[in-house]
């Protein structure tokens, strides 16, 4: 390359560097940039919003199984310690509603629970999760 095309591609980068500053330095520039982070950040949000529910579904789903496969056949303990477990993940499960059975080898744990994501008061979603394992 002579010195000549080095310098022809440098003032080109120098245009398409001006080009993009001149951008963001008009009122057009401005809303872009406004709307582009507000769109970034409610996608965010709603990742947050319906992602921890299903962050805690696997995470208490991967428990589960871990619990039912080293489970001695004490289904009272079995269920004691996924109750445990669903408490440190928050989620909303009483005792009762871990249902956990024994037939012959394997351990079958079933429960259930709803939870409702809510999207800044304009729209309600209902999420429901289902745990049925047999180890």
């Amino acid at each position: 390359m002579g010195s000549g095309q080095l310098a022809q591609i440098r003032q080109s980068r120098e245009i398409n560097t001006l080009k993009a500053l001149h951008c963001n330095h008009n009122e057009k520039g401005y809303i872009q940039l406004i709307l582009v982070t507000i769109i970034l950040f409610f996608c965010i949000y709603l990742g947050m919003m319906f992602g921890v529910p299903y962050y805690k579904y696997s995470a208490f789903r991967s428990d589960v199984k871990g619990l039912a496969r080293i489970s001695l056949g004490e289904t009272d303990k079995t269920r004691a310690q996924i109750f445990e477990r669903a408490a440190e993940l928050r989620l909303p499960l009483g005792e009762d509603d871990i249902l956990v059975t024994r037939n012959g080898q394997t351990v079958r744990v079933r429960t259930s629970w709803e939870h409702t994501v809510d999207i800044l008061g304009f729209y309600q979603k209902t999420l429901q999760f289902n745990i049925d394992v047999e180890e």
